[in-house]
This record gives C-alpha cells, sequence and structure tokens, in this order.
C-alpha cells in the first residue's frame, strides 16, 4: 500500500503538535518519558521535531497520558479552527 504525501497543512499540524509535546515535557529526559509512554526516544525526537507528522493514535494518546495533557488540548493544537466542547 502507498501512501499519500502529507499535505502542507498535516506538515504544519505535526510540528505543532511536536512542539507542544516538547514543552509539556519540559525538563524531563525523553528517554524517561519515552520509555514511560512505551515509545522508542528516537520516535520521541521525530514527533517533538515534526518529522513524525502524523503518529499512530495510540502512541499521541500514551504520551498525554505520561504527560498529564488533555488529547483534547492536542486535538486543538492540531486543529485550531476546530471548535471542540470543552469537557471540564
Amino acid at each position: 500500500m502507498v501512501r499519500s504525501p502529507l499535505t502542507p497543512q498535516q506538515l504544519a499540524a505535526g510540528k505543532r503538535l511536536g512542539a507542544y509535546l516538547r514543552q509539556a515535557r519540559g525538563d524531563r529526559k525523553p528517554a524517561e518519558v519515552a520509555q514511560a509512554a512505551s515509545i522508542s526516544p528516537e520516535t520521541l525526537r521525530k514527533i517533538e521535531t515534526g518529522r513524525l507528522a502524523t503518529p499512530a493514535f495510540t502512541t499521541v494518546a500514551a504520551l498525554a497520558s505520561v504527560l498529564k495533557v488533555p488529547l483534547e488540548d492536542l486535538a486543538q493544537v492540531c486543529m485550531p479552527d476546530l471548535n471542540l466542547p470543552k469537557t471540564g
């Protein structure tokens, strides 16, 4: 199966997601966060730098859980024009 190239919008969303997750990680070591999320440090690096613009949902959910970031916040970062209802 051949994957279609990512759109400029998807690439930009991936960069925003990566930057947000990097900020949420704060002073924690990448290896520590990656291990807690059951992903490789290289995968985390790729996500944080935007080189992996569309990570799997389970990966994003695991990172959100480890970093204590609501998934709704990540959805808003990726799609700022999406009007999501506030939960809480």
